[in-house]
């Protein structure tokens, strides 16, 4: 795929692009993306860093933008973690905050030439996310929110995850099997053993996740392998194939292809 020699995956959590490198990666497609790594600051356990869910979707991200020729942005490093608040070193900004954050940096891109904005969420707490791009597609802005839960269970099953999505909530084997891949060095000992589930969470919202976890695990983090992280990235690139050809084609090619796939 095009641009896809532009860029290698193996660059940090900022991208290292300088203005001439956006300007020649813009000349070559008729409608600039941009990808919005969006995280969180919050626990992950004993044995994954507050920063787990930035890094997992600048991972993301990062593998996108080493295949499409994308605008890779730096993350949001803090969003809403609201129901984390019970453990020392989570911190949140409220929904109106993030909301207002994103629809400022998708104005800006519009005003230098970059029509289409994909929000990578790593972090199932920023619900508002949503709202967004439903607003921002109703005023005819070109927006996305990636990945989507399809998307989640097709790389699930692509890499051998064992554990569901409703299990694998939060520091489980997907997570921990990313981190293993794309940042071993911040996975600390400790996950071999912290297997922890509770697949009813209907009040989560309510009560927060300290109502259903002591340790602040819900999931089979000793699943985790590095050959399972990469093959979970690899399953995410290949996902945002139609997303890329929704946000560069005119509006009939692109309903085809999100029907073909559907």
């Amino acid at each position: 795929m095009s641009g896809s020699g532009i860029r290698s995956a193996a660059y940090g959590l900022v991208p290292a692009d300088t203005t001439e490198d956006v300007r020649t990666r813009g000349a070559g497609v008729s409608t600039q993306v941009a990808v919005l790594p969006v995280g969180s600051f919050e626990q992950h356990g004993a044995y994954l860093p507050l920063a787990t869910d930035t890094l997992v979707a600048c991972a993301i991200a990062r593998e996108i933008a080493s295949a499409y020729p994308v605008h890779l942005l730096p993350p949001v490093t803090i969003a809403c973690s609201h129901e984390h608040a019970a453990w020392p070193g989570t911190v949140s900004i409220s929904s109106v905050t993030l909301h207002a954050v994103v629809r400022d940096i998708a104005a800006s891109l519009r005003r230098s030439g970059v029509e289409a904005l994909v929000l990578v969420n790593g972090h199932g707490g920023n619900y508002v996310l949503g709202n967004v791009v439903q607003e921002s597609s109703a005023r005819g802005e070109r927006m996305a929110l990636f990945p989507a839960p399809e998307d989640w269970e097709a790389a699930r099953e692509r890499a051998g995850v064992a554990t569901s999505l409703l299990t694998d909530m939060h520091a489980g084997e997907i997570e921990t099997s990313i981190l293993l891949h794309a940042h071993p060095e911040m996975v600390r000992p400790g996950y071999e053993s912290a297997d922890f589930v509770a697949d009813d969470r209907r009040h989560l919202l309510t009560v927060g996740m300290s109502a259903y976890t002591d340790s602040g695990v819900i999931g089979r983090p000793s699943l985790g392998s590095a050959e399972k992280g990469k093959e979970l990235l690899a399953g995410f690139a290949d996902s945002f194939a139609t997303y890329f050809s929704l946000l560069t084609s005119a509006d009939g090619t692109a309903r085809t292809a999100v029907d073909e796939r559907g």
